[in-house]
């Protein structure tokens, strides 16, 4: 019974911090998501392979397929994005470990052209 009360009670206090921080987060002026510290010193082919892992997941959801299913049209779109990008915009990556403005409408251009679903 003791053991009923203070999971109870441990669970409790993960709900309340679990809204608080879903709170604070909808309170936030900004929508970006913080910096990635892990993407620093990512080379471009490394980048090009979150793109490609991150394209798997997100397509083979969206088009209800296996990520084999989408595999090759996700290395058009990983390949192609990171290639465009410039100097700045790899940078940029680095510096946030997401796609700025400018790179990803270069990432949509190469969904359209890879005859992927956009996710947006």
């Amino acid at each position: 019974m003791m053991m009923r009360r203070l999971g109870a009670v441990v669970l409790a206090g993960g709900f309340s911090m679990l809204l608080c921080a879903s709170a604070y987060a909808a309170s936030s002026s900004t929508a970006l998501p913080p910096p990635d510290p892990t993407a620093k010193n990512l080379t471009p082919y490394m980048i090009q392979l979150r793109a490609f892992d991150a394209c798997l997941i997100t397509q083979s959801r969206l088009l209800n397929t296996t990520r084999e299913a989408v595999h090759t049209p996700c290395s058009c779109y990983a390949k192609g994005t990171v290639n465009a990008m410039s100097k700045d915009e790899i940078q940029a990556f680095r510096d946030t470990g997401y796609f700025n403005d400018t790179a990803r409408e270069k990432g949509l251009r190469f969904i359209d052209q890879c005859k992927l679903k956009r996710p947006i």
